[in-house]
């Protein structure tokens, strides 16, 4: 059959309907995890770097600022699953009982493409899961294990390629990669609150991952990030490198050039991962023991600690240190990563505000 609701769902935001969350779609939903009150952990970060500051990416300056301090209480959500009736998938989008969720970037603005059908079936993945490597190994790799329990995991995403094959494999993920398709139910997931559950899942996925650590830690590992993902150059980099390789004994490595198994080996015993903040460095969170530091080098005008929602939940600390210049072209003070390294040794975080 033929799929008419991207056309439909259209009519209706016309007339002002279908704007409401997904969830709304459901006829049944659940439990998995409850909500609870967690210590969240500061950031490690040296007086007077946060003045530098300029812009911030995926939340405003003064949430920034105040997600520095941690909070030794906060509130953590629930885990829900919710079962939506009638499914339609049309070109990355899920569609039921009026509204809609985008699970990929679409590749057509409109369609009305054949569909297959099957009884039912449960996503795990996201948009930001589906755009960023990172988030899908260590955000959609958690949910799976949702999907899992719930029925057969499915994907809108087609194989992918580099170090994914291997991760599914060390992971035993084995999703069905559909297209256009009608189901008479699907299961869902809010999966984003890191609490207890999600961790117990984070601490699963490394030991999939890492079945045998030495449990002798090494001083650290700097992933390089070079040229490949969104724009963040430090033109110093190679410099920072040899720097923590000669005074720290780090051991630096371009994740690019190497496996999956190379880089869990190198990072499941580093005491710190350090590198420009990105995707490279999900590869050492996923890996690295609980405890371990994050330190992050961040331009002023791209200051992010989204990353701190990842190391939490890995039950790592996070550290940053910001540099001088912009995200096309920034470099970093070496005496400063040496000042916070000394901070992380010392274990007493600190923060500037």
């Amino acid at each position: 059959m033929m799929s008419l609701r991207p056309l439909t769902y259209r009519l209706g935001l016309l007339l002002g309907l279908g704007t409401g969350d997904i969830a709304a779609a459901a006829t049944d939903r659940w439990e998995i995890a409850p909500a609870e009150i967690l210590r969240v952990p500061p950031v490690i970060i040296l007086p007077g770097q946060a003045e530098r500051i300029t812009r911030t990416e995926f939340t405003t300056l003064p949430l920034l600022i105040k997600s520095l301090a941690g909070d030794p209480a906060e509130p953590i959500g629930a885990t829900m699953g919710y079962r939506l009736p009638d499914v339609d998938i049309v070109d990355g989008v899920l569609y039921s009982r009026g509204l809609s969720l985008h699970l990929r970037s679409r590749r057509h603005k409109l369609s009305f493409p054949l569909m297959q059908e099957i009884p039912s079936g449960a996503f795990y993945e996201t948009w930001v899961g589906n755009r960023w490597f990172g988030n899908w190994l260590l955000d959609d790799c958690l949910s799976y294990r949702l999907a899992e329990a719930a029925g057969h995991p499915l994907t809108t995403m087609p194989p992918r390629a580099g170090h994914v094959p291997r991760y599914e494999e060390l992971l035993s993920l084995s999703p069905g990669h559909v297209t256009n398709l009608h189901l008479d139910e699907v299961f869902l997931f809010d999966d984003h609150a890191n609490n207890s559950h999600r961790m117990a899942r984070a601490q699963d996925m490394r030991n999939r991952l890492i079945p045998h650590p030495t449990g002798a830690l090494r001083p650290g590992v700097f992933l390089l990030r070079g040229k490949s993902g969104d724009l963040r150059t430090l033109e110093n980099e190679a410099a920072v490198a040899e720097r923590l390789e000669r005074d720290f004994g780090f051991r630096v490595m371009f994740p690019e050039d190497h496996s999956v198994d190379e880089l869990m080996a190198a990072c499941c015993d580093a005491h710190i991962v350090a590198g420009v903040e990105g995707s490279q460095l999900n590869h050492g969170i996923a890996a690295m023991p609980p405890g371990g530091t994050l330190l992050t080098i961040q331009p002023p005008d791209r200051a992010t600690t989204a990353m701190k929602l990842l190391t939490d939940r890995w039950q790592q600390r996070f550290a940053m240190v910001v540099g001088h210049g912009h995200a096309e072209s920034f470099a970093v003070d070496f005496d400063e990563i040496a000042a916070t390294i000394d901070l992380i040794h010392k274990g007493e975080p600190k923060n500037s505000s």
